[in-house]
């Protein structure tokens, strides 16, 4: 089992977007990979057709009332296992606080056995509170997207100083990698973004890969599909196959 957090501090990066298509490119392949969304505003959990009414039938119910993941768990028309997100998630901060035991329960309960068998993506909110520090503590892998413009590299500046402030207690650097996205050859902007992050990340902590500008990766969304689903032979189904290509050495040691 090899666990991926994707987060950033700033919205609109692509976050969802990467876990969404992350998640279809290794259900592929075959295997049926466990998505758990943590962003109370459940876009991932929607794109995937899921509409809990009750927050019980979600994570929430996980997180406040210990509920097994698997008896949250649903299946998705791509293939993929869904623990949905419900909008009460917002008020976990409030409900549970920061305590370590409280941060360390997504990572308890994926590793009950039986829990997760396969891969599990993490689509993480924009902030870094208690939903976010479970995801960080849970994964093996933490993914960051970054877009085409100078904000998200402010971003995932803070990001990256937030991770290392946690090594005392993680005991370990995280392994982490910064993805490019929504990157357009011919604006200037994206090659001085690409410049830019080598000089304040390290360089062998970002992907090659870049998430290229692309319409029908950006429309899929829209009408609730996984960008395989919608256009499997657009360069997002390509970028995403290339960028799942990519993390895969690093995550064979999970």
């Amino acid at each position: 089992m090899a666990i991926i957090a994707v987060f950033n501090q700033k919205g609109g990066v692509g976050k969802t977007t990467t876990a969404l298509n992350l998640l279809a490119a290794i259900a592929q392949r075959g295997e049926r990979p466990l998505a758990i969304d943590l962003d109370p505003q459940g876009h991932l959990s929607h794109v995937f057709g899921a509409r809990p009414r009750h927050a019980e039938e979600t994570v929430c119910g996980f997180f406040l009332h210990q509920t097994p993941l698997d008896d949250i768990a649903q299946i998705t028309r791509s293939g993929v296992v869904l623990c949905p997100a419900h909008l009460d998630l917002a008020k976990l901060d409030a409900l549970l606080g920061k305590s370590l035991n409280v941060v360390l329960r997504l990572r308890q309960g994926l590793r009950r056995p039986g829990a997760a068998p396969g891969t599990v993506v993490i689509d993480c909110c924009a902030l870094l509170n208690v939903l976010s520090l479970n995801a960080i503590f849970a994964c093996d892998l933490m993914l960051i997207p970054v877009s085409c413009d100078y904000l998200a590299l402010a971003s995932a500046r803070e990001v990256e100083r937030a991770l290392n402030a946690l090594e005392p207690v993680l005991k370990r650097r995280l392994p982490r990698r910064y993805v490019l996205t929504r990157y357009d050859a011919r604006r200037k902007m994206s090659e001085d973004i690409i410049v830019q992050m080598a000089e304040v990340l390290r360089p062998e902590e970002i992907c090659g890969t870049r998430i290229r500008e692309n319409v029908k990766l950006a429309e899929s969304p829209a009408v609730e599909l996984d960008v395989f689903r919608h256009a499997p032979g657009s360069k997002g189904a390509l970028d995403y196959t290339a960028l799942l290509d990519e993390l895969l050495p690093v995550l064979g040691g999970a």
